[in-house]
């Protein structure tokens, strides 16, 4: 079975809702693969695992070597990798060589970017080069010091327009898909009726083409959850229990037992027999 590519998901608009989820490493990337379309290799890892304030502090090296163990862990769902806050804002050029080398290194699908109107010449430069990527509007992480925090956008009319100009230039650049962070559902229901490549919604509308959330947080592995999540399991409450039973019987001398030690051969009798 082939891992799906960035020409699947787009085709999907449509004809088949899109089930994506994020993954940083081998062992999470293993168990939802197969389950899910598409796997990001989210910058949101800084938050996850590195316990950072915001994406901001992400650096390519640390998306690279996640993305690796996602792809080497995987061989059915599409894997696209975040670009970096700081990796593509500069110039086209500066933007190529940093998408060429999170693909060159990693073998993921595809790369992608958050902006509207303002990325749109380097996504179609990206594009072009033969560098399939997706899109990103609304609520932008890598903008929280500008926007002034985590702020749901399209709750008055008035700024629709503002959003569908950026999808409509995402859109237009070449994007095969488009994320839509953090936005009023008929705001997004609108964007995903308009373009003719699929939405996935993150806190947007169940109209989207697709959804996205990030594992540890439907998982219950994070501490703070946004409202749009989900959680369908505590795992953060199941391993906690799981740990104190193990340290119960560490501390007891339960485990390890003889199920789960290794024993000799005697074979000096054998020996001495032979001897005889």
């Amino acid at each position: 079975m082939r891992r799906k590519s960035a020409n699947d998901i787009k085709s999907q608009k449509n004809r088949a809702p899109i089930v994506c989820l994020t993954a940083y490493t081998a062992p999470i990337a293993r168990a939802i693969d197969g389950n899910v379309d598409l796997i990001l290799v989210g910058d949101s890892l800084g938050m996850v695992l590195y316990d950072y304030e915001n994406t901001l502090q992400v650096s390519i090296e640390q998306m690279i070597e996640h993305s690796k163990s996602v792809v080497g862990g995987t061989n059915k769902s599409c894997i696209i990798v975040d670009m970096p806050f700081g990796t593509y804002e500069e110039s086209s050029d500066k933007a190529f060589m940093n998408a060429a080398r999170i693909m060159k290194e990693t073998y993921c699908n595809g790369v992608k970017l958050e902006g509207g109107k303002k990325v749109a010449k380097t996504i179609k430069y990206l594009t072009r080069s033969s560098i399939p990527v997706m899109g990103h509007i609304g609520l932008q992480p890598q903008s929280v010091l500008v926007d002034g925090g985590y702020k749901v956008k399209g709750k008055v009319k008035s700024e629709w327009q503002k959003y569908i100009d950026d999808a409509k230039a995402v859109e237009d650049a070449g994007v095969f898909a488009v994320v839509l962070e953090g936005m009023t559902e008929p705001l997004a229901a609108e964007i995903t009726e308009i373009l003719s490549v699929p939405t996935i919604g993150i806190g947007a509308s169940p109209k989207c083409d697709g959804q996205i959330l990030v594992t540890e947080d439907m998982l219950g592995l994070t501490n703070v959850a946004p409202r749009f999540v989900k959680k369908y399991v505590d795992l953060e409450k199941i391993i906690n229990k799981t740990s104190k039973d193990y340290a119960y019987e560490v501390k007891n001398r339960l485990f390890p037992n003889e199920d789960h030690t290794y024993s000799m051969k005697f074979e000096s009798a054998n020996i001495k027999k032979i001897k005889q």
